[in-house]
C-alpha cells in the first residue's frame, strides 16, 4: 500500500474544492471521509453557508454525475427511484431511472418531505440498489447521498426517525466564515461561475484505489479497545435514551483508517478516534429531555473526556 496516494488525492480534492468554499477544509476533509468510507453526509446549517456548492464542487473535482433534489412535502417515491412508463412507439414498458441513479445526490432539506418519500432513500443508501415494481437495479459507484437539514426551522417539517439517522455516516455542519474570509468572498465573482470553473482533480483509478485501500489501515488491540471503551460509554450513560449501534462502531472504525490514511500514517492512533467520533456518533444517540443535538455533544465530548487513553508501550 502506498501512503503517499492517500496524502495525494486528500491534497488534491480539498485544494479544488477549498477554491469555491473558503476557510472550511476541515469540513471538506470530513466529506471525503464519508466519500471514501462509501458513507453518506449529513448536513445540518442555516441557508445561505455553501451547503448546495460545497457537494457540487465535490462532485465536479472527483469527475461524478451530480443530482440535485429539493425535498417537498409533495415529492414521491417515485420521483427518486424513477417510473416504468409505456412507449407507445415500441408497446411496451421502459424504465425511466429518477435522480438517485447518479454518483453524487444532494438531497436538500430532507425533513420537508413525507416520511414514506425519506425512506425511499433508505435501500439505495444501505445497500446501493433500488427496487422499483419488483425489479432491482444495482446503483453506480461511487455512490453517495448528502441531506441537508436547517435545524432551526420545524413548521411544514417531517423529523428524520432515529433509524434513518442512523444510516447516516456523519453529521456536519459549514458554519459561519470568519469576517476576512467573508468579506474576501463576497467581493469575488459568482461562486456558481467558480464551481463551474472547476475541472476534474482526480482519475476514477485514484478514487478507486484510495476507496478500496484503506482497509489495509492497521488498528491494534489498544485503540480497538479504547474504541470499544467509547461505544460502551454512551450505552451506560443515563442520559442517553439510546446508545450507539453496531453500525456506529463500525462506522467509527472506517472513519479513523480513513483519517489515519489522509494523514500520511498506516496506523491509526487515539487522537484519529478522538478526533472523528463527534462526527460519527453524535447523531446516533438521543439524550433525554432535549430535542437538540447540543445535550449529546455535551455529554460524548464528557465521555470522551474520561476515556483513558492507551499509551504506546516503551
Amino acid at each position: 500500500m502506498d501512503i503517499s496516494r492517500f496524502t495525494s488525492y486528500k491534497e488534491k480534492v480539498v485544494g479544488s474544492c477549498s477554491r469555491v468554499i473558503v476557510g472550511k477544509d476541515p469540513v471538506i476533509a470530513l466529506v471525503l471521509t464519508c466519500f471514501i468510507c462509501s458513507g453518506h453526509v449529513l448536513l445540518e446549517d442555516v441557508p445561505g453557508t455553501g451547503k448546495t456548492m460545497l457537494l457540487r464542487a465535490f462532485a465536479k473535482t472527483i469527475g461524478g454525475d451530480f443530482k440535485r433534489i429539493q425535498f417537498t412535502p409533495d415529492l414521491l417515491p417515485s420521483d427518486l427511484t424513477g417510473i416504468n412508463f409505456y412507449n407507445q412507439k415500441t408497446g411496451e414498458f421502459e424504465f425511466r431511472p429518477g435522480p438517485l441513479f447518479s454518483h453524487i445526490v444532494l438531497a436538500d432539506e430532507i425533513n420537508r418531505a413525507t416520511p414514506r418519500t425519506q425512506s425511499s432513500l433508505l435501500e439505495a443508501m444501505e445497500e446501493r440498489q433500488i427496487t422499483v415494481d419488483g425489479v432491482t437495479t444495482r446503483l453506480q459507484e461511487p455512490f453517495m447521498v448528502m441531506a441537508t437539514q436547517n435545524p432551526l426551522e420545524s413548521y411544514g417539517t417531517f423529523p428524520l426517525p432515529e433509524a434513518q439517522t442512523d444510516r447516516f455516516f456523519m453529521r456536519l455542519s459549514l458554519g459561519y466564515m470568519t469576517r476576512e474570509q467573508e468579506m474576501a468572498v463576497i467581493a469575488r465573482p459568482s461562486t456558481l461561475d467558480l464551481v463551474e470553473s472547476l475541472s476534474q482533480a482526480v482519475t476514477p483509478e485514484e478514487t478507486e484505489y484510495v476507496r478500496r485501500e484503506y482497509t489495509k489501515i492497521r488498528v491494534s488491540q489498544p485503540v480497538l479497545a479504547y474504541m470499544m471503551d467509547i461505544i460502551e460509554g454512551t450505552r451506560r450513560e443515563s442520559s442517553f435514551r439510546t446508545g450507539v449501534s453496531t453500525r456506529g462502531a463500525t462506522a467509527l472504525y472506517k472513519a479513523s483508517q480513513v483519517t489515519a490514511a489522509l494523514s500520511g500514517r498506516e496506523y491509526v492512533i487515539p487522537e484519529d478516534v478522538k478526533y472523528v467520533a463527534p462526527y460519527v456518533l453524535c447523531h446516533r444517540i438521543t439524550s433525554c429531555g432535549s430535542t437538540s443535538s447540543q445535550g449529546a455533544q455535551e455529554v460524548l465530548r464528557r465521555i470522551l473526556d474520561n476515556v483513558r487513553v492507551p499509551l504506546e508501550e516503551l
